[in-house]
C-alpha cells in the first residue's frame, strides 16, 4: 500500500486519508496546520498546495532523517505562530477518529494543563501505550505496551491527539530523535507537569495494517467515522466519477471503487477499496480487501482479506485470503494460487 504513497496519502473513502483529518480540524476552528513530512515528502504539497481549497494554511516541513514522534514536533517549532501559553493541536497521521476536538482543547484550558492527552479505552490494550489517570483525569504513569496482566492496570490508551503550551514545544531536544511515548512524556511527568487525560470514547482506529486502513475507509463510506471530506453521501458504496460499474454487480459493505476503475458483470465487492484504474473482472469476489491502483483481479478469483500492490495481476480462478498480500506489478498466473479444493 505504500510502496508508492505514504500512509496518510492512501486514499480512504475516496480521498487521500490525511484530507479526514485536516477537514475535522477545519471544522473545529484550526486555520492553520504545519505538516511534519518524512516518507515520500514530496507528494504531499503538489496534492494539498496551500491548503485554500479546504479553508486553511499548509505549511510543510520535512525531516531529512526521521526524527520520531517528538523530534518531528520540536523541527517544526518555528513555523509555529502561537504564543508561549497558546494551545498548538498536534495529531498523528494515521489515526481515523470521531474526537471532539473542541472539546480537547477547552478541557485543556479549564484544568490549566502543560499537556492534554486523548485518550481511549481499548479491551486490549497490549499493542499500545497505557496512560492511567486520578479521580480528577490527571496522568500519573505512562507504561509502553505491557505485556502480563499485572502490568495492565487500565485500559485506557494514548489516542494520538495532543494539546502542548507552546512553551513545552520549546523544552523538546532539537535534532536529534526524540519519542513523546518514551521520552518526553515520562520526563514531563518527574518534573512535576500537568499532563491531563481526557476520555473520548468516540470512533478510533489506528489504521496501522492494511487490514485497518481498508475498515477504516469502509466505515467512513457507511458513515460510521464521522468526515466532513467523503465526497458523497454516505451509504453502502462510494463510486467515484469515471469509473464504470457492471449493472448486475453486487456492492456493499462500504465498498469505494476509485476513478477509472473498472467491475465486470456479476462481481461482488464487500467492504473493499478498489483504487483508480484498477479492474475487476466477471464474477470475482472481494471481500474485505484492497486493490490497488492499476491492478487487475481476473474472472472468478476470490480475495478475502487480500491486499493487491499497485499494478500486480491477478489471473483467473485464483483464490487469496487470510492476510495475503501480492506485491506491486506481480504477476499471479491463472488457477495458480487456492486456499481449497479445485472443485
Amino acid at each position: 500500500m505504500t510502496v508508492h504513497t505514504p500512509k496518510p496519502m492512501v486514499p480512504a473513502a475516496g480521498v487521500p486519508f490525511l484530507t479526514h483529518q485536516l477537514a475535522r480540524a477545519r471544522a473545529a476552528g484550526v486555520e492553520h496546520i504545519v505538516l511534519a513530512t518524512s516518507y515520500l515528502a514530496e507528494v504531499f504539497e503538489p496534492y494539498f498546495g496551500d491548503g485554500s481549497s479546504l479553508g486553511l494554511h499548509l505549511e510543510y516541513v520535512t525531516e531529512e532523517e526521521p526524527l520520531g514522534t517528538g523530534g518531528a514536533i520540536r523541527n517544526v517549532a518555528s513555523r509555529l505562530r502561537s504564543g508561549p501559553d497558546d494551545p498548538v493541536l498536534i495529531f498523528n497521521g494515521d489515526i481515523l477518529t470521531g474526537l471532539d476536538i473542541r472539546a480537547l482543547v477547552d478541557n485543556h484550558r479549564t484544568t490549566g494543563a502543560d499537556v492534554s492527552l486523548h485518550l481511549t479505552r481499548v479491551p486490549d490494550p497490549r499493542a499500545y501505550g497505557l496512560v492511567p489517570t486520578d479521580e480528577r483525569g490527571r496522568v500519573t504513569a505512562f507504561l509502553e505496551k505491557p505485556q502480563t496482566p499485572e502490568e495492565i492496570v487500565t485500559d485506557q490508551i494514548n489516542a494520538g491527539a495532543y494539546v502542548f503550551n507552546r512553551s513545552v514545544i520549546d523544552t523538546i531536544p532539537a535534532d536529534r530523535p526524540v519519542s513523546v511515548e518514551r521520552e518526553t512524556f515520562p520526563g514531563l511527568l518527574a518534573e512535576g507537569a500537568h499532563l491531563q487525560g481526557m476520555v473520548d470514547s468516540t470512533y478510533w482506529l489506528d489504521l496501522g495494517t492494511p487490514q485497518a486502513f481498508v475498515r477504516g475507509s469502509a466505515d467512513l463510506v457507511l458513515g460510521r467515522a464521522p468526515s466532513p471530506a467523503v465526497p458523497g453521501r454516505c451509504g453502502d458504496r462510494l463510486v467515484l466519477d469515471s469509473a464504470l460499474v457492471a449493472v448486475d454487480a453486487k456492492l456493499s459493505g462500504g465498498t469505494v471503487i476509485g476513478r477509472q476503475a473498472r467491475v465486470g458483470a456479476g462481481a461482488r465487492i464487500d467492504g473493499s477499496t478498489v483504487l483508480e484504474g484498477a479492474i475487476v473482472e466477471e464474477g470475482a469476489q472481494v471481500h474485505d480487501s484492497l486493490v490497488g491502483a492499476g491492478a487487475r483481479i481476473g474472472a472468478r478469483t476470490v480475495l478475502q482479506g487480500a491486499v493487491v500492490g499497485d499494478g500486480a495481476l491477478v489471473g483467473p480462478d485464483n483464490e487469496l485470503r487470510d492476510g495475503v498480500r501480492v506485491w506491486c506489478g506481480a504477476d499471479i498466473p491463472a488457477g495458480a494460487v487456492r486456499f481449497s479444493s479445485d472443485q
